[in-house]
């Protein structure tokens, strides 16, 4: 493995509120280590709990007094459209960005970084023509003529994302937010606050009503002062289950709505009838995508017995076939870990299914070169109910369970306490039955590739609402009722 020194460094030193880059309040900086070779990529403000205030304050001037919320919503469409064209035009850069803080590999961060953020944002343009974006009119059960249901937009949205795909984790939010009507305050996750300011600096360049889009970086405590902060009034949040707990718990007590996109431990479930070339090509992106840092992976796999030691076999090849390296080099599938502390967690993780006398087939180790890769790893004869087919590990970790019947293997696949994906590999007539069964927000037939028109959430501990498709902005509005 030739590993690429890091880009020069991409610090920033302000935080962006009310269309003005302002200096933080403390001196206190994130820094931005590379995952590839530990140097330092950058560095940003770790805001304050003044920043907060000072961004949600130019965020709630905005909406009360300024022209977003009073807009058309096929004019806030068109300020989209121009955002996304502005975000196309810096596509190369924010992907090489987000590349050198997280290690995601190029062929991947292009995708995620460049292509995708500019689809959300011009699909919810699109969502805002529509001729019911804004009122729609139903029957009067009681009498003659009809009632009308207006949706209007909620006021100050807070939006915190995460690191792993921060780009298309942020415009899943921020462009059905800014469709509604609502102007938004944004926190990047600390080991990615970059690439966020790309956001900033186009919506200068195309003009947008100052206020709409702020931005303070931050940690844990940025974003504890963002969802108590009593000037917001709704809170987007993708990350943790834990995590998810403690803001809905904040955003409870005073009763501002929350959308939490959550933690998963998605199964796919291998049928006898399966074809299982198709199946294990679609495994290797399935599976170990952005280096099993994504909440929705398969990390679990279920075999039919008969089928064991086939599909033992092929996974194992798999995971040795599967390319790990530099991130900017474009045959690199799997990049490195994003920090030590998500290494440390996934190595302990599988040390302690070892301990608890489950085989670690293949992998299981660091890589001997510097930064923080680990080997993909197939884990086997682990307990259904053991932490390593439990809980998310959050890196390049699959787990192999068998099973005897279609009942046990709903039964397993249900066996957890998350339920934000899955996958049924086997006969067309077969795997929708299955699929039917298994409890979870998504689920994918002979592979799982999510569809941005349709509804995107978790069940259990996987969250609370729906991202993706025209109802993700229901999230970011409020409902009136008008009788006549």
């Amino acid at each position: 493995m030739t590993l690429t020194p890091t880009s020069p460094t991409l610090s920033r030193d302000r935080i962006f509120a009310g269309g003005e880059w302002l200096s933080p309040a403390s001196s206190a900086e994130l820094v931005v280590e590379s995952p590839v070779d530990h140097s330092e990529v950058g560095r940003a403000p770790d805001g304050t709990a003044e920043d907060v205030d000072i961004a949600v304050r130019a965020a709630r001037e905005a909406f009360d007094h300024g022209p977003w919320p009073r807009m058309t919503a096929a004019e806030r469409a068109d300020w989209l459209d121009r955002l996304a064209d502005e975000m196309e035009r810096r596509g190369g850069t924010t992907s090489e960005i987000i590349t050198a803080e997280i290690g995601q590999p190029v062929r991947l961060s292009r995708p995620w970084a460049g292509v995708r953020p500019i689809t959300h944002l011009r699909y919810y343009a699109n969502v805002a023509r529509r001729p019911d974006f804004d009122e729609e009119e139903r029957p009067n059960v009681y009498g003659t003529g009809n009632s009308i249901i207006r949706h209007e937009p909620l006021g100050v949205a807070a939006l915190i994302v995460p690191w792993n795909h921060p780009q298309a984790s942020l415009t899943l939010k921020l462009a059905p937010a800014l469709a509604a009507g609502c102007t938004v305050v944004i926190k990047p996750a600390p080991e990615s606050p970059l690439d966020v300011y790309q956001f900033a600096e186009a919506s200068l360049a195309i003009g947008m009503p100052p206020g709409v889009i702020n931005i303070v970086p931050g940690g844990r405590d940025t974003g504890q002062a963002l969802v108590a902060h009593p000037g917001t009034d709704k809170i987007g949040f993708t990350g943790s289950s834990e995590a998810g707990r403690h803001i809905a718990s904040v955003a409870g007590g005073r009763l501002v709505p929350v959308t939490l996109e959550l933690g998963g431990k998605s199964a796919a479930v291998i049928l006898e009838s399966a074809d299982l070339d198709a199946a294990f090509t679609s495994l290797r992106t399935a599976a170990f995508d952005n280096t099993g840092q994504t909440c929705a992976l398969m990390s679990r796999i279920l075999a039919p017995r008969a089928l064991y030691p086939e599909i033992h076999e092929r996974l194992v090849a798999l995971a040795g076939d599967l390319v790990v390296g530099d991130p900017t080099d474009e045959a690199t599938e799997l990049g490195p870990l994003v920090s030590r502390r998500i290494h440390d967690r996934v190595s302990g993780m599988v040390e302690r299914a070892r301990a608890a006398g489950a085989t670690v087939v293949t992998g299981g180790q660091v890589l001997p070169v510097e930064g923080y890769f680990y080997a993909p790893t197939i884990v086997t004869d682990a307990a259904v109910d053991s932490e390593i087919a439990q809980d998310e590990v959050f890196g390049p970790v699959v787990t192999l369970l068998p099973y005897d019947t279609v009942d046990e293997a709903v039964r397993i696949a249900n066996d957890s306490h998350y339920g934000l994906a899955g996958a049924v590999y086997g006969a067309p007539g077969e795997v929708l039955g299955v699929a039917r069964r298994i409890r979870t927000g998504s689920i994918g037939l002979n592979g799982y590739r999510p569809d941005l028109n349709t509804p995107y959430g978790g069940y259990k501990d996987s969250g609370l609402g729906r991202e993706f498709a025209p109802e993700a902005v229901r999230n970011f509005q409020e409902t009136k009722s008008i009788w006549r």
